[in-house]
């Protein structure tokens, strides 16, 4: 054991009157909902990168953490890894996820990170073996070190793109022998500073050819996970190509993997898009394609991804709403992608910002179930478009075309007059279970 944590106790659930900050009050791994547990809808997974390798650092300012096991070496990593499996069990977290670069020193050439990584992998192993905590999802980290300022798969340089192509390979095989549930591609600077130096279809075809050959290796492996792809709109990037899931979907479809990839969708993200995370969700659910989410939130006076904690809990009901409407989870689960803020220096505030955000989601999964269960907010969505289920409406959708239904209306003087949309009864609905 290390001695970061000492004195901090493991986490329990003791119910909403407890008034011990180190205890759920909402989380109940047992508790039944919707026919099964807790723990088994939500999945939790701790962000290796965001836990413990995350410094303290914002846009304008540098590290403000003292961990001790900040530096280079396998020493240092293997303390690392000491402490996350000891945060883990404190939490009783199903899972956690990481990149490469989150978990092994940084090498002076590719067979170095490499073998960093594999003996890392290794110790991971064998910490596992003593652990609840299962690998949710492996990813590559292609955006921090300068050989990938231009990108990775739409990179210009070929030898980039080679690179990138090998990290994937050595990070998919870490994922798969830790027995990993999905592996996340995330385009952190897959996209463009200016159009000037751009060709968007070279670059696209590009992106595509390598997510291509992550779908065959997958299959080639004989690998049941999950291949996730995470949209973001910018930042780093003035402008990224996994906009949102609107465009992921449109650029999937247009090389035929529609079939292949599913989504790992954040809710800071989908604000930096314009959208809501409900929206984002919905969506996905809707084309068959919702795998997995990053549970976190954006501050809305700042302009860039905070990944603070979840604590609006309307927000995480209607998230966990349109996931329960989807069929819930399989592969994917809930991923914090979330830091503790660069004045939350203690140990103990890296503890309570989980058991806070894990609250909050169990809070707002309930929420959603019984909203499911009751049955009301669907019972209005079904009415608003009842009119389309008598035949004439339903003929006309099906096989209706501009000189017929011209006639229609002239013979049957349709002259319609607008409908409420009875926003504000169904936000009191929904305020009403929250």
């Amino acid at each position: 054991m290390t001695e970061f944590f000492k004195n901090i106790p493991q986490i329990k659930y003791e119910g909403p009157t407890s008034a011990n900050e180190f205890a759920f009050k909402h989380y109940n791994p047992d508790e039944v909902v919707m026919g099964k547990r807790m723990e088994d809808h939500l999945r939790f997974a701790v962000a290796y990168w965001h836990s413990f390798a995350y410094e303290g650092g914002d846009p304008f300012g540098g590290r403000t953490f003292d961990r001790p096991w900040f530096g280079e070496g396998m020493d240092k990593a293997k303390m690392k890894a000491d402490v996350a499996f000891e945060m883990f069990d404190i939490l009783q977290a199903p899972f956690f996820c990481f990149h490469d670069l989150d978990v092994r020193p940084e090498g002076a050439s590719f067979a170095e990170n490499k073998r960093n990584l594999e003996e890392i992998v290794d110790y991971f192993a064998e910490k596992m073996e003593g652990s609840k905590t299962k690998l949710l999802w492996g990813t590559a980290n292609l955006f921090t070190h300068r050989r990938f300022m231009a990108g990775s798969a739409t990179n210009p340089d070929p030898d980039v793109f080679a690179y990138s192509a090998a990290t994937i390979k050595s990070c998919m095989d870490a994922t798969i022998k830790l027995g990993g549930q999905n592996y996340v591609l995330w385009g952190g600077r897959e996209g463009y500073e200016t159009l000037l130096n751009t060709d968007l279809g070279k670059e696209a075809d590009q992106a595509a050819k390598m997510l291509e050959m992550v779908v065959e290796y997958k299959h080639k492996m004989g690998w049941d996970g999950a291949i996730l792809v995470e949209p973001k709109p910018q930042e780093p990037s003035k402008h990224q190509y996994d906009f949102d899931v609107a465009t992921v979907y449109g650029f999937l479809k247009r090389y035929g993997l529609e079939n292949e990839v599913k989504m790992n969708i954040e809710q800071g993200h989908a604000i930096l898009a314009g959208h809501s995370f409900e929206h984002e969700l919905a969506l996905a659910g809707s084309l068959g394609i919702l795998g997995s989410i990053d549970m976190n939130r954006n501050d809305y006076q700042s302009g860039w991804d905070t990944d603070q904690f979840p604590n609006a809990p309307h927000e995480v009901a209607l998230a966990y709403y349109e996931v329960l409407k989807a069929g819930g989870f399989t592969t994917g689960g809930t991923n914090f992608d979330a830091r503790i803020r660069r004045q939350s220096l203690d140990a103990e505030d890296l503890i309570l910002a989980h058991v806070g955000g894990m609250d909050m989601c169990a809070r707002g999964l309930k929420a959603a179930a019984a909203m499911l269960e009751d049955g009301r907010l669907e019972d209005a969505r079904t009415a608003r478009y009842g009119d389309w289920d008598k035949p004439e409406n339903a003929e006309m959708l099906k096989k209706g075309d501009l000189d017929s239904i011209h006639a229609r209306v002239l013979a049957e003087d349709i002259n319609p007059e607008p409908r409420s949309g009875r926003q504000e009864r169904l936000e009191n609905l929904v305020s009403s279970f929250v």
